[in-house]
């Protein structure tokens, strides 16, 4: 008896703990369903918690090569030559004979495997033009792209010409095509005060204000210049954007008065000086003899433009000058250019030219060594340094009623240039 109730107390006992571990042992997580049973429950649910493949975007990006035609790359990109030509004859805007060397161009499929279904051609910088196939064809939509505008300054000291000069200062700021952009438009702004191959002089200095662009591809441009100063051997000469009712030009200078002078201060529009006025060996006839004159070194079918409006007075053969035309302008001062490879169209004597016009290019006839113009001013039957002969200062001035509002944007201006340093500025201009 007492042998059976111990061990129905032991029984008792591991039932009691049986059911304890059954109550307080946590339950295993439920497994997890694969999409394929949740795909049982549905297409809505389906949709939702199963993700779609996408084909993958394949995309061949070339450059039209010199000389290539453009059915000839889209052939390399993988489009055959009957989608190129309906692709090309969609792209009705298109001129075939404008499209430049070194175009990109890209070629874009649904996979890598796939035929191509949409062309684009970056026309320009800004400029997109895109080609697509559907299932009714080809059809053709242009993209431009944004650009922020924005306005910069440049401070810069000379130690061996401009472009190295605006190299040094604007390479944080301007891209090297922007800054190229800037040194013409510096020159240009200032063409009738400032030889830039010839006047400027170690330590020299120039400030310029232009409004910058910047495409959404990070590409940036120079728009227009808005005010420039330039500091020769002491000398300050300031140039405003200013849009007067009654006298021509751009810009004027501190006085008001236009930087638009009767004579350019140089022939060429691209300057590089090989040899200066005053005394030199003759670099063909070996002798020690004045040089009448200025050299500018240019290639061989360089424009040359009239210095200011004039009648012509020779265009022809002239023995050492080779090519020469002569011009005589209406202050009696007479303008020689030589070594001419020919002469522009209409360029006869008697002719009538204008200022900045152009009348020849520069060539290597006569005694010449090399592709240059030989440049001359002649003043009471005179030669003169073309340096000090061109440098006029008279400028028509601006009338009296608008000198306050010229004031007013001069002294605005003048006053961010003094204390900007190189970078973006925040001006609202006009």
């Amino acid at each position: 008896m007492t042998a059976n109730r111990a061990r129905a107390i032991a029984y008792a006992v591991v039932a009691i703990l049986l059911i304890l571990a059954l109550r307080f042992t946590p339950r295993l997580p439920a497994p997890e369903r694969k999409p394929a049973e949740i795909l049982l429950q549905g297409s809505a649910r389906a949709a939702v918690d199963v993700p779609v493949s996408v084909s993958p975007r394949d995309e061949h990006v070339d450059t039209l090569g010199a000389g290539e035609t453009l059915q000839a790359l889209l052939r390399r990109g993988g489009v055959s030559d009957s989608d190129a030509v309906a692709a090309l004859r969609a792209a009705r805007s298109l001129d075939m004979r404008r499209i430049p060397a070194g175009m990109p161009v890209t070629i874009a499929a649904v996979g890598a495997d796939s035929t191509p279904t949409e062309i684009v051609l970056q026309l320009a910088v800004d400029r997109l033009l895109h080609i697509k196939r559907a299932s009714s064809g080809w059809s053709s939509t242009e993209e431009r792209l944004p650009w922020t505008t924005d306005t910069v300054v440049v401070n810069g000291s000379i130690s061996s010409n401009l472009y190295e000069a605006m190299d040094s200062s604007a390479k944080d700021i301007l891209s090297v095509s922007a800054r190229r952009q800037l040194t013409w438009s510096l020159a240009d702004v200032l063409e009738y005060r400032v030889d830039m191959s010839r006047d400027l002089q170690p330590g020299d200095e120039f400030r310029v204000m232009a409004e910058r662009s910047v495409s959404s591809t990070g590409v940036t441009r120079i728009d227009r210049v808005l005010a420039a100063t330039m500091r020769l051997s002491g000398n300050v000469i300031e140039a405003i954007r200013f849009k007067s009712g009654s006298v021509g030009g751009d810009f004027f200078d501190q006085d008001g008065r236009s930087l638009r002078a009767s004579f350019l201060r140089a022939p060429l529009e691209f300057r590089r000086i090989s040899s200066v006025f005053g005394l030199r060996k003759h670099p063909i006839l070996g002798t020690v003899r004045r040089h009448e004159g200025t050299d500018y070194a240019a290639n061989s079918g360089t424009p040359v433009r009239a210095v200011g409006d004039a009648v012509v007075v020779r265009a022809g053969w002239s023995g050492g000058y080779g090519n020469l035309i002569e011009l005589r302008h209406p202050n009696g001062y007479v303008t020689r250019y030589g070594h001419l490879r020919g002469f522009a169209n209409g360029i006869r004597p008697g002719a009538r030219v204008t200022i900045g016009q152009t009348i020849a290019y520069v060539g290597t006839t006569g005694l010449s060594t090399g592709p240059h113009l030989h440049f001359e001013v002649i003043v009471g039957g005179a030669q003169r340094d073309p340096r000090i002969a061109l440098n006029l200062k008279g400028g028509q001035p601006i009338p009296k009623s608008e000198r306050e509002s010229f004031a007013a944007l001069r002294d605005r201006l003048m006053a961010s240039l003094d204390t900007a340093r190189t970078g973006a500025l925040t001006l609202a201009v006009n």
